[in-house]
């Protein structure tokens, strides 16, 4: 298979880039078509995104919904089905990395910069103004976590789950490219190398540079809130578009290094001071309110699991949900070709039961962990009259946390903590999916040349410097949902053909077992009729 695909792969070689043209050529147009558009009519532009953003929600919002569901049903299924004992990469694959090591990538790849962001301005968003009436304050705060837990949890890593496992499995298993198209081969067979191929692949381009920008937008605001913090400077958004600028540097300087001397090392560093963050708030705030919070958060958000992950709004007929839930389905969706691409390169050797139980359950009980830290106490402060973190929230949500750390002993020592995490996180984000959308643009080649790595970096902060410009969160927003819905129906497509490439090996698996059987069987009894 791997054969057929360097015959037929349209590999073109221009100025020292090996690059597959139709997916490397029309996916940089169309972004370089969206930034140009989005500067020629900066003026009507938050207008226009503000409109197409409420009509996508409001006309699919449920196919969403119905999806995300989908997709986690499908992979539950998967882990405790006749599947979940398949090894990625075959019965004598090895895993490259530890347990340990391997639940702090998937963490670190998983949220990152928009953890930070939203983990005190979502739960205290939602208290504020529940989703759904609440009687007392009580009530409106648990509804508040659950909600939060509910677009952070479980279903957000089903995604990634769906999509890494999908990639680890055609690629170690079946010898495949590492590229979205190579999937579909149960489906397409070969005609995963013509158009139909170059399209998904396109598709899933667009989804990740777009899905990173909006993560990118996110992070520089809040770095250049926690200066204004810290330091007084301004954070407006020429100090916003410069941070953008040298980060991506320093982000580029880090791709051109490789996975092993750049983004590894990052992604370590990254993990290390996230959970020493994350322990000092534990420790140095109310910690037995945190620990107890934890404990009643989680359970709630369990046993309320089905009825807030298929609420529609549909008898209230408001726009809360296209704002929030519809939102992240398409974000993590948009995420999934960058997120799922990193986790199956990190995965082989593990059974495909080890892969969904890790990706869905480790990662969803840390992340309700620091949101119980960040987001409960948060709210128990603005309970208790701290109008200062609902005026930030309200006023710009990306001082939150920094208005939040002042509740903390050595304030100033701890913005500076999480202005280092914020940077560094938006730096492994950044040149971690400059290498996932240089490998899906070059065929599926694992190291490119390293001019490519540096456009598809560059690129990247440039998209997310321009929708800033351009609209700011709305448009951040916007361009999420627009490359998620696409490519929510490749996501659907893609647990059949799963499901069917799975069912072809099982099935060859059995035959080949009974022929074995029924070759010793024979030899056994043609020894016996010799005696």
């Amino acid at each position: 298979m791997s054969e057929s695909y360097s015959r037929t792969d349209k590999k073109t070689s221009l100025f020292g880039l090996q690059v597959h043209g139709p997916v490397f050529f029309t996916s940089a147009s169309l972004i370089l078509l969206s930034i140009i558009l989005t500067l020629l009519y900066r003026d009507s532009a938050s207008e226009l995104f503000s409109m197409i953003q409420t009509q996508v929600s409001t006309k699919t919002g449920w196919f969403f919904i119905l999806s995300v569901n989908v997709f986690l049903v499908f992979v539950v299924y998967l882990a405790f089905s006749k599947f979940g004992r398949v090894r990625l990469g075959g019965d004598d694959a090895k895993t490259e990395f530890s347990t340990a090591a391997w639940f702090s990538m998937l963490f670190s790849a998983g949220m990152g910069i928009g953890l930070l962001f939203w983990s005190i301005a979502e739960p205290v968003t939602h208290y504020l103004v529940p989703p759904l009436a609440a009687v007392s304050d009580v009530q409106a705060a648990q509804q508040a976590m659950n909600v939060t837990m509910l677009h952070w949890g479980f279903h957000a890593w089903a995604i990634y789950a769906l999509v890494g496992l999908s990639l680890a499995y055609f690629t170690y298993s079946r010898g495949l490219p590492l590229t979205i198209r190579s999937v579909f081969y149960p489906f397409f067979g070969n005609r995963i190398y013509s158009w139909v191929g170059d399209v998904i692949d396109i598709f899933a381009v667009l989804a990740t540079v777009f899905g990173l920008a909006t993560s990118l937008g996110f992070g520089v605001q809040q770095v250049a809130s926690g200066l204004s913090f810290v330091l007084g400077i301004d954070n407006g958004l020429v100090t916003q578009v410069s941070l953008i600028a040298g980060i991506t540097l320093v982000a580029t300087i880090s791709v051109v290094s490789g996975i092993q001397r750049g983004v590894k090392f990052l992604s370590e560093m990254n993990m290390r001071i996230a959970v020493g963050l994350l322990l000092i708030i534990i420790i140095l705030g109310p910690t037995v309110f945190i620990m107890s919070s934890f404990i009643q958060n989680t359970g709630s958000y369990m046993s309320h699991l089905l009825t807030w992950s298929t609420w529609g709004e549909s008898y209230a007929q408001g726009q809360w949900q296209n704002s929030w839930t519809v939102f992240y389905w398409g974000w993590w969706i948009a995420w999934s070709p960058f997120v799922g691409t990193f986790i199956a390169r990190i995965s082989k050797g593990r059974t495909i039961r080890q892969f969904i139980l890790g990706v869905l359950i480790v990662p969803t009980i840390v992340t309700c962990l620091w949101i119980s830290a960040f987001g409960s106490v948060s709210i128990l402060e603005v309970m208790n009259g701290n109008t200062a973190i609902a005026d930030a929230v309200q006023n710009d949500v990306s001082t939150a946390l920094f208005v939040f750390l002042e509740t903390i002993p050595f304030t100033e020592a701890i913005s500076v903590l999480a202005i280092v995490l914020v940077t560094s996180f938006f730096i492994t984000s950044s040149d971690s999916g400059s290498l996932v959308v240089d490998s899906l643009t070059s065929g599926g080649k694992i190291s490119a040349p390293v001019g490519q790595r540096i456009f598809w970096a560059t690129t990247e902060g440039a998209v997310a410097a321009v929708l800033l410009i351009g609209g700011g969160l709305q448009a951040l927003q916007t361009a999420t949902i627009l490359t998620g819905l696409p490519f929510a129906f490749i996501l659907l497509t893609m647990c059949f053909s799963l499901h069917k490439g799975l069912s072809q090996d099982f099935k060859k698996r059995k035959e080949a077992e009974k022929a074995n059987s029924t070759a010793i069987k024979t030899i056994s009894h043609t020894t016996d009729k010799v005696k």
